[in-house]
């Protein structure tokens, strides 16, 4: 009888220590997963968005029209070549809107990620 109880006392730690040890992996996948930032999807909105913005904006001012169209937005010709308050310059803004922004993006994932690698080794260590 004494064999049985620390049997069935070995049998529930080892079962315990199983727990543990799921319920720490899980929790470090959700952690894992929860940390890390995918630079391209976070890219591809950012691009998106900022697309969406210059192209609407650029339009709005067009089909708004008047004597002079946009000079504010029309700045951004300096830094996108070929840009201009007009519909062609609209796509030719939005793509430049994607590709500036989509870098970013993955620049700020790429250093988000970084700085979290760099704490977990941290907290770990």
């Amino acid at each position: 009888m004494i064999i049985r109880d620390k049997a069935d006392h070995l049998y529930q730690q080892q079962i315990n220590m199983n727990e543990n040890i799921q319920f720490n992996s899980e929790e470090q996948l959700i952690k894992k997963a929860v940390l890390h930032l995918n630079g391209h999807i976070f890219g591809c909105v950012l691009g998106i968005i900022s697309a969406l913005v210059i192209f609407v904006a650029t339009n709005w001012l067009v089909i708004k029209g008047g004597d002079v169209i946009g000079p504010h937005l029309g700045l951004l010709s300096h830094f996108f070549i070929g840009y201009s308050v007009t519909f062609v310059g609209s796509l030719i803004g939005a793509v430049y809107g994607f590709v500036v922004s989509y870098l970013s993006g993955l620049l700020i994932g790429w250093v988000y990620n970084g700085v979290v690698s760099l704490r977990t080794r941290k907290i770990r260590g």
